[in-house]
């Protein structure tokens, strides 16, 4: 993130003497991206971070596609795809490619293990459900409409509370952040930026923990699982500081962008990661030329393959869509508004939809088993 944060006890200077009551040294672990040049935290834990008892490899988590089919439009019924699970174990995958990969889950279950992603960046949009998500650098409470932003090689595990649960899950293979063009050289977000810092969350309060045992780091790298056991709880931070933690943004604090006539999708921007972006459709009004045409107009995704995924509300351009729909509009053909959407739209004030759309540039792969959720018949719809 763009801003400096400081939790915990840290020294006066980084890279220096720093002891328990007892005299030994708390052990200090730097944490940053793009090879010191990027941002970075520093940790001190009570053990180190390396000291492990068992190291095993679990599985092969590369995902299995489909062969190449007709280039169509896709709809698939994930509310019959999502097992209830934990937060990474119950990962339903839908689609994938080298930057990206998308799935759904039901953690109505506590993890009994802990969870590292060394391939990249996470976001976890909370479709519904609350809990916590206990990290390395900190707890934070999460509730519906929360994007969880968890960076590279973070240590955590999800805590559901009781009840109903989905997330819709982006697992990327770099850096996600905020819109380079909301941003100000210093990294602060901008005037015309449709959030700003105020609307962050970081971790809310940071929990040391000095419990010895047996416990279990599931790391996911290279495109496999490993388990990395360790003889001291993995959640053993006393202090951090700097720009590199999760933190959370809920999809309420997006303020839309609007105009006299229709505005691109560019407006509903949201993050940014290497080849791909995330944006947020919110409640907001339409638009206000008086001959305005407030559903979008046919357009080909030339570069990149469009994903929605529908959270709530009366979708304006789309028939027979339902709340956990996911649709890909893939690159090389023009989709656009269903039958009578462009007529029924005209005059209408405002919209109550609620969705998450990623753009990717480059192109996604559908994975085998996402095909038994599929609305096979949905690149006929526009035919009504």
């Amino acid at each position: 993130m763009p801003f400096y944060r400081q939790m915990g006890e840290i020294p006066r200077k980084r890279h220096t003497i720093f002891r328990k009551q007892d005299g030994s040294l708390y052990r200090e672990q730097v944490m940053g991206t793009k090879g010191f040049s990027g941002i970075q935290s520093i940790l001190y834990h009570h053990n180190p971070p390396t000291r492990i008892v068992h190291s095993a490899l679990l599985k092969d988590c590369r995902l299995a596609y489909e062969e190449q089919a007709d280039l169509c439009h896709r709809h698939f019924f994930t509310h019959q795809y999502a097992e209830p699970g934990d937060a990474v174990e119950g990962r339903q995958y839908l689609l994938g490619n080298d930057d990206v990969q998308i799935a759904v889950a039901q953690p109505v279950r506590q993890m009994d293990y802990f969870y590292r992603n060394s391939d990249g960046d996470e976001v976890l949009f909370v479709h519904a459900g609350t809990g916590r998500a206990e990290t390395m650098f900190g707890t934070l409470r999460y509730q519906p409409g929360d994007y969880i932003v968890m960076p590279v090689g973070t240590i955590y595990r999800i805590v559901p509370d009781p009840g109903e649960a989905k997330f819709l899950v982006i697992e990327t293979t770099s850096w996600i952040t905020t819109p380079k063009r909301y941003r100000n050289h210093h990294g602060q977000l901008l005037e015309h930026s449709p959030f700003c810092e105020r609307d962050i969350r970081g971790p809310e309060v940071l929990e040391t923990h000095t419990d010895q045992g047996e416990y279990e780091v599931r790391t996911k790298s290279r495109g496999f699982l490993h388990s990395h056991l360790f003889n001291h709880h993995p959640l053993d931070v006393v202090g951090w500081d700097g720009y590199l933690y999760p933190w959370i943004f809920n999809i309420g604090d997006f303020e839309p962008i609007t105009g006299r006539i229709h505005m691109p999708p560019p407006i509903h921007q949201t993050f940014e990661a290497n080849n791909l972006v995330i944006c947020s459709f919110v409640p907001r009004m339409y638009d206000y030329h008086p001959e305005a045409i407030p559903t979008p107009y046919y357009h080909s995704n030339v570069d990149s393959d469009e994903v929605l995924y529908y959270v709530k509300g009366n979708f304006m351009s789309r028939k027979g869509i339902s709340e956990g729909s996911l649709t890909l509009h893939p690159c090389g053909i023009p989709h656009g508004p269903h039958p009578g959407k462009v007529e029924a739209s005209i005059g209408k004030k405002e919209t109550q939809e609620l969705a998450v759309m990623l753009d990717t540039f480059r192109p996604l792969r559908v994975v085998k088993q996402a095909q038994a959720v599929e609305d096979t018949q949905y690149k006929y719809s526009w035919n009504a």
